[in-house]
């Protein structure tokens, strides 16, 4: 199955939703109408049992540049108020879905990720890099401050350090160094990126995404809470785990030393 927005490509096949940012001619840079479809179609993936792994990337030869300064710039002149007001209404309500999504995401970063694209890339659970890729956080050099989720994962991925250095001074950094600060999960040819990112989502779409999902809560809760509230999580999610189908099947299959099939319930 495929779905084109104009800006925003939807590929379904089998277990497996692969969202292309489709503008290859800006190099993927976020307009409005990009990142309302953008909205949407993480949204429709998110609520959709059927799909168990998700994968992102960009068209062309970027990942995402980021914002569309060009637009950004016109609305600044009119004096429209959506360039200030896309960060609450586009970004963090996308940036939540992919990092809170009760499945699998990968991001296939393909080219060029900055500013808001590395955002995005940052907010997946697993980033295949593309040798060769550029990569930057971007905000200060055009006096902002960072959005699209990185001052929470960046950090997090990276650590504080690092994670303040990327962003105060914004200097562009290889792939080769994206893996090195454990940015990246594995690095790959630029034409490997893709095939490679949907063969991890479909090998982690056939596994347990009722347990996936709870590691996923889990490690959410975590990062902003203490150890009693990050064992009172693994509480609760351990319980709806352990009383899933899957759970029994996997046990069952293990005492009878086969393969578990997991059914996503």
């Amino acid at each position: 199955m495929s779905i084109t927005s104009g800006t925003v490509r939807l590929e379904v096949a089998g277990a497996v939703a692969t969202i292309v940012l489709d503008r290859p001619e800006a190099m993927n840079a976020l307009t409005v109408p990009l990142k309302t479809a953008l909205l949407d179609v993480v949204q429709q993936v998110h609520h959709d049992p059927a799909v168990r792994a998700v994968v992102l990337t960009g068209s062309g030869r970027a990942f995402c540049v980021g914002q569309d300064l060009r637009e950004h710039a016109a609305l600044l002149d009119a004096g429209d108020p959506a360039p200030l007001a896309t960060v609450r209404e586009h970004y963090n309500p996308i940036v939540t879905l992919l990092a809170t999504m009760p499945k699998p995401v990968v991001a296939a970063v393909n080219g060029t990720a900055a500013g808001a694209g590395l955002g995005l890339a940052c907010a997946c659970d697993f980033r295949i890099g593309a040798q060769g890729a550029r990569w930057t956080t971007a905000f200060t050099g055009i006096g902002l401050t960072a959005d699209s989720g990185l001052s929470f994962t960046l950090p997090r991925l990276v650590g504080a350090a690092k994670a303040m250095a990327l962003l105060l001074l914004a200097e562009p950094f290889t792939t080769d160094q994206a893996f090195e600060m454990g940015l990246l999960t594995a690095v790959v040819p630029q034409e490997r990126v893709l095939p490679a990112a949907q063969e991890l989502a479909a090998r982690l779409a056939a596994g347990p995404t009722v347990a996936y999902a709870a590691v996923k809560r889990c490690l959410h809760v975590a990062a902003t809470s203490t150890l009693e509230q990050a064992l009172a999580e693994e509480d609760r999610q351990q319980t709806l785990a352990g009383r899933s189908s899957d759970h029994a099947a996997a046990v069952r299959s293990f005492l009878d030393k086969q393969v578990p099939v997991f059914q996503g319930r």
